[in-house]
């Protein structure tokens, strides 16, 4: 049987008018911003006061896309007749996103916490090359990474948080029998300031009780 003349324009019209009368669905990006799970991988913040230049992120990385320059620095004795130090100072940190991978590698690699995942997509460039962000730009995604998850209540404590509160109560504790001792030192001078002046009172009274029975002898001497 052949078709009739007009049919599939009429099926295409029947799909438009059930669609018409449903919610649409479509985000109107980028008037609309997507909402981003929070263990996104958009691209990589630098957090560079972590950083040490230990390079394991460079070495680990599959895709050689992480580029870093530093130089050594001499830094002095903490102590008179101590030994100088030297430690790297970090020159460059760059990331070239046409070449990663988003493997994650880098980050979970890095000892010191100096790499997070940020939320961040939008980094499109017209140019290739300048998908390589430097380290400034990466600094600046840093402050779009979302805070991590709450602990839970039950779970044990970590080990750094433990160590950090038991040197922070032995300060603490150093402190307060610092400041006891100083009050105790205090009393005790109080006190023996306080025993002083009474036993210079009570000289002063014998004194004057000597003086008093020897004045009328002195007065019957002459005559």
């Amino acid at each position: 049987m052949a078709p009739i003349p007009g049919s599939g324009l009429a099926k295409g019209l029947a799909v438009t008018l059930r669609t018409m009368t449903k919610k649409t669905v479509t985000a109107q990006y980028p008037e609309k911003q997507p909402e981003l799970p929070p263990r996104t991988r958009g691209v990589i913040g630098l957090f560079e006061e972590n950083c040490t230049v230990c390079m394991l992120c460079a070495r680990e990385c599959p895709d050689w896309c992480i580029y870093i320059d530093s130089h050594k620095e001499t830094v002095p004795a903490a102590a008179p007749g101590g030994r100088e130090r030297s430690r790297n100072v970090l020159d460059r940190f760059a990331i070239d996103f046409s070449l990663c991978m988003y493997c994650g590698i880098c980050i979970e690699v890095c000892p010191f916490d100096a790499l997070f995942w940020s939320p961040e997509f939008e980094y499109a460039e017209t140019d290739i090359h300048e998908l390589t962000h430097e380290r400034d730009k990466l600094r600046e995604w840093m402050w779009t990474v979302p805070q991590p998850p709450a602990l839970d209540p039950r779970a044990e404590e970590p080990k750094e948080i433990a160590a950090a509160r038991k040197t922070a109560d032995k300060l603490e504790a150093a402190q307060q029998a610092a400041q006891a001792e100083a009050a105790q030192a205090a009393q005790e001078a109080q006190a023996a300031q306080g025993q002083q002046a009474a036993t210079a009172a009570q000289d002063q009274q014998a004194t004057a009780q000597e003086q008093q029975s020897t004045a009328p002898d002195q007065q019957e001497g002459p005559a």
